[in-house]
């Protein structure tokens, strides 16, 4: 009874045909009146974990969240599938407040969003005392915890209200928490019955890159932008205030829509900005890790960190903005060693208590160990969260361009050479010029153009010898002193590679840019003029209405009627994402954009199975992949890559990376052989590429050439 009616509200509501993985486990749990804490990466579906359950079960549901704008949005996003829903914050006006309490009182709303302050004021507990309720949702529940990234002093208070509401079942949600703070969570909410649900961390539609900052982050920025992302909707995370504004500047110089977003701006202006962010298509939002969180912005295809988040928790939250709606998206951060100084001083010279300052550094140690590691990123930012992936991911930087490592011992002992002989007491920049022999008047000065290491690093060049330097702050054979204005100590575990007792193997410095291939989203490639068409329905709906256009339908919604372009109102029902009530509010309008693009159509689509194909490979897949997911021959899927580079739907980079020098072989041995045949070309060298890859260069010719 109890799965049956969850599934009858999850179809009729909310449009979809199932549950995702453990949703299904959860939903039923907290309709039974169990208490959960639910690990869920972001875009995982959390916040159906507990909707479900509230309009299942009898009474008011109340949710804490700590973010008071985006209720607003949260809310009408509820309401447009027809579910009573209401918000009470500092936002509302008296009046508005005491409609929603009557409305409460008299048993009209399926759920209540509270921000923490103002549910724990004694006025809304006793308010609530008189209420049947159904369950309590605490979202975003690593603010409860000290070990979390974003700690709130206002969650500790939550314990109450187990002892106030002790028959309500509660569920505690999170996208990030690592083994301690799942432990405090579960103990500062007593949960101590609670069941614990970790559907997992992993985000494989998300793509990791993490550059070394080459000196100008900024125009390493714009160049990413607008090879992947001209266009799309992203967040660009600066560490200060001033650097937001600078690069808010910037970008908008460069003909992008980029706003600021920090706390030292007016309120009315941040809720302006943010508002743009989420109504508008585009939006380049600059900010401080005051912007973010809540934000339930689906289409958000890029995440950028000029800055190196504090810790990987941090760096996971962040990123996991990007991509909730399932497609592909980019995870991109430039970092150097100026990040990793500023940072340590920032840890050292804090207020804190020493305990806490373990913790801090610790967690900034991990982050820095994903940014310098050579491996798989997925799998270590998986590790890092107690998962394994058994197999690299191919979704990250690492496993697209495996970097070169060197042994960096003699170089090493250069630099750490150099910190000992100058007393320790300079920064990185001092320093380098010693190595690099720049008789400069400072040198001179403090007598240190007569010291051994002066001018024996002409090996490598100062951006180089800055990535040592980094590395080695990094791996802790260098600390930062925090009263010495950045200047550089040696750690006791840099004395064994002082002695040559120990070698020292590096990632490659000043290795180039290495190749990115765009990430293309799947509606992007297929049924383009359709999709524009049914966005350019759903902005004017949401224009309409005063609402963002996510609010509407999602993109993956849009997506799939492009791809199926149903003919009917019960043909459009089953689409994901189309409840009752949305059909019956917009079905008619969608059907007859798709009609009319049906009618103008020029020529019909690839067929099916070759779009699957495509499809899959947009979504991450290698063409193996797609053979063995598909059950099909590696050749068959080939000719339906080829087919779509042939038609301009894909670039024959996303099939295959090839070189600048063999994409000349391939050309030379296609111009010699009779016809463009493939076999003479796979003869002509010696069986060097896959029949199906011959395919794809084929394509790619035959369409350059019609151009």
């Amino acid at each position: 009874m109890t799965q049956s009616a969850a599934l009858d509200t999850l179809r009729s509501v909310f449009g979809y045909d199932q549950f995702r993985p453990q949703q299904a486990e959860i939903v039923e749990h907290l309709i039974a009146g169990g208490d959960a804490l639910v690990l869920m990466p972001t875009g995982g579906g959390k916040s159906l974990c507990y909707q479900v359950p509230a309009l299942v079960r009898a009474g008011t549901a109340v949710v804490v969240s700590p973010l008071i704008a985006l209720m607003q949005d949260q809310v009408e996003a509820l309401r447009q599938n027809g579910v009573s829903a209401a918000y009470l914050n500092s936002s509302l006006s008296a009046a508005a407040a005491d409609e929603v309490e009557q409305q409460l009182m008299s048993g009209q709303l399926d759920l209540l969003y509270v921000a923490p302050e103002r549910l724990l004021l004694p006025r809304t507990l006793a308010l609530l005392e008189r209420v049947h309720l159904s369950l309590f949702a605490i979202d975003e529940a690593h603010c409860v915890s000290q070990w979390g990234h974003d700690f709130r002093p206002e969650y500790h208070q939550l314990s109450l209200l187990q002892e106030r509401f002790p028959r309500v079942p509660r569920i505690a949600l999170t996208a990030t928490a690592d083994g301690p703070t799942q432990r405090d969570i579960m103990d500062r909410l007593q949960l101590h019955n609670g069941a614990v649900f970790n559907r997992g961390f992993d985000r494989p539609n998300i793509r990791y890159h993490i550059a070394e900052n080459s000196g100008n982050a900024r125009e390493q920025l714009l160049r990413f932008i607008r090879n992947d992302h001209d266009g799309d909707a992203g967040i660009v995370y600066c560490l200060s205030r001033k650097r937001v504004e600078e690069v808010a500047e910037w970008l908008s110089s460069k003909g992008m829509t980029a706003l600021p977003y920090h706390a030292g701006l007016s309120a009315e202006l941040r809720q302006h900005h943010q508002t743009r962010f989420l109504r508008e298509d585009g939006v380049v939002m600059v900010a401080t890790i005051a912007f973010g969180m809540g934000i339930d912005k689906p289409d958000v295809r890029f995440v950028a960190h000029l800055n190196l988040p504090k810790s990987i928790e941090a760096y996971y939250q962040e990123t996991g903005r990007a991509g909730r709606d399932g497609m592909p998206a980019n995870a991109w951060m430039a970092y150097g060693l100026q990040d990793v100084i500023t940072l340590r001083q920032m840890q050292e010279g804090s207020a804190a208590d020493e305990s806490y300052k373990r913790i801090e550094r610790h967690k900034l140690d991990s982050m820095l160990g994903l940014c310098e590691i050579t491996s798989c990123r997925r799998q270590s930012l998986l590790h890092y969260f107690g998962e394994s992936l058994e197999e690299p991911c191919g979704n990250c930087d690492n496993c697209l361009t495996p970097p070169q490592t060197w042994d960096a011992t003699v170089a090493s002992q250069k630099a750490l050479s150099c910190v000992y002989r100058t007393g320790q007491r300079f920064g990185v920049t001092y320093l380098v010029d010693v190595l690099l022999g720049k008789n400069n008047d400072r040198i001179q000065q403090f007598g240190h153009d007569t010291i051994s290491t002066f001018g024996i690093g002409k090996e490598l060049n100062a951006n180089q010898w800055r990535g040592l330097f980094r590395q080695l702050i990094a791996r802790g054979l260098l600390t930062v002193d925090v009263e010495g204005h950045g200047s550089v100590r040696l750690a006791e575990v840099a004395r064994p590679v002082l002695r040559g007792e120990e070698t020292l193997m590096l990632r490659q410095l000043d290795s180039g840019r290495s190749k990115e291939r765009k990430t293309r989203s799947k509606h992007e490639t297929t049924h383009g003029e359709l999709w524009h068409a049914l966005r350019q329905c759903r902005r004017e709906l949401a224009e309409e209405q005063g609402v963002p256009a996510y609010v509407i339908f999602h993109d993956a919604t849009l997506a799939e009627m492009a791809e199926r372009q149903p003919n009917s109102l019960d043909a459009m029902a089953g689409i994901s994402g189309v409840g009752q009530r949305k059909l019956d509010a917009y079905g008619a309008q969608f059907l007859q954009v798709i009609a009319e693009h049906a009618a103008t159509a020029a020529a019909p689509q690839a067929g099916a199975s070759g779009l699957e194909s495509v499809l899959l490979l947009c979504q991450g897949l290698t063409p193996m992949e797609i053979a063995h997911k598909r059950e099909l021959t590696l050749a068959t899927v080939y000719r339906h890559l080829a087919a779509a580079i042939a038609d301009g739907e894909l670039e024959l980079a996303d099939v295959v990376e090839l070189s600048d020098t063999e994409l000349h072989t391939l050309r030379f041995a296609f111009e010699q052989a009779e016809g463009g045949r493939l076999k003479p070309v796979y003869d002509e060298l010696d069986g060097a590429y896959d029949y199906g890859v011959l395919e794809c260069v084929r394509a790619w010719l035959n369409a350059a050439a019609v151009q």
